[in-house]
């Protein structure tokens, strides 16, 4: 096919639909606005009371970059935005970097973010703390059983679904939490540690073929670890995750929207329980280009040497 295209057959050696094309030698762009943060919810059953630390910087821009099995991405939360334009000292960050190796996928996340809201509704708190910080780190493997199925149709558009297909897909997760909670009267350091099984199963429906819907989600169970200088506690972690897009693509340019929805639920001390939220919308555009020569023969030399 043109463009360096390549195809994926059917199952069968007598099936000849083509059921995705994949774009190994063009870097694949794209620039998107973000509206995530890493939400705490907590309940104290001792005091009966619920509260939430709120990041002061919610919205985001990012970009970036995909070619053979790498994917990079990065964003920030800039002061002009009008949800970000009144917060004192505060920043969130987040970069991802995601992998293809076969049909395994890796993804790597790390999420920054420094400036709090304390709001306690029971009493009538909402309180900022501009040294507040949190760092979580970590991320998930995962095994696409479906050859015919394309998540990089997805998350990165070097991929593009032509007909309609799903997969079943194992994932194992483990996240590193480092909570800095620092003001006046206040000098903690907590860590927490997820890891769990989590299988989910995706979608891709093909109204079109510059049109691409796709829903999924997964549940898991695990386990957590939460130190701190009083304690170190062990429970059970829950994982619920749902994620639905849409994508146009035609020509090397697309655009769409993702949404998705992560929620793990841990003992965060013996007397509290945690409801840790990442809720996640990007709406992007971007475009495929030529790779220059090089870096084709690089990837070349690199997949030859993995066998992939």
């Amino acid at each position: 096919m043109s463009f360096g295209q390549v195809e994926v057959k059917g199952a069968s050696e007598n099936d000849s639909l083509v059921r995705k094309i994949y774009f190994p030698n063009k870097i694949t762009l794209r620039a998107y606005f973000i509206s995530t943060s890493n939400t705490f919810n907590f309940s104290d059953k001792n005091q009966g009371i619920d509260f939430t630390l709120i990041p002061n910087k919610q919205n985001q821009l990012g970009f970036s970059a995909a070619f053979r099995s790498i994917i990079i991405s990065y964003s920030f939360a800039p002061k002009f935005l009008t949800e970000n334009r009144d917060n004192q000292n505060s920043e969130l960050q987040n970069l991802n970097l995601r992998t293809f190796l076969g049909q395994w996928m890796v993804n790597f996340q790390l999420y920054k973010e420094k400036g709090f809201f304390i709001d306690v509704p029971e009493l009538d708190i909402n309180e900022y703390f501009p040294n507040f910080k949190t760092r979580k780190t970590g991320g998930t493997l995962s095994y696409i059983l479906n050859k015919d199925f394309s998540f990089r149709a997805i998350v990165s558009q070097d991929e593009k679904q032509l007909v309609s297909a799903g997969s079943f897909i194992p994932n194992f997760f483990f996240y590193y939490t480092d909570y800095e909670l620092k003001s006046e009267g206040i000098n903690e350091d907590i860590y927490s540690y997820d890891m769990a099984l989590a299988p989910a199963y995706y979608y891709n429906f093909v109204p079109s073929k510059n049109i691409l819907l796709s829903a999924g989600g997964s549940a898991g169970l695990g386990l957590n670890i939460t130190k701190s200088d009083d304690e170190s506690l062990s429970s059970l972690l829950t994982e619920l995750n749902f994620r639905a897009s849409v994508v146009y693509d035609k020509n090397n340019f697309y655009l769409g929207a993702h949404y998705s929805y992560l929620i793990l639920n841990h003992n965060f001390d013996r007397s509290t329980y945690v409801q840790d939220d990442i809720p996640y919308l990007q709406v992007f555009i971007g475009y495929r280009f030529k790779a220059p020569r090089f870096m084709v023969k690089t990837g070349d030399d690199f997949n030859k040497k993995l066998g992939l």
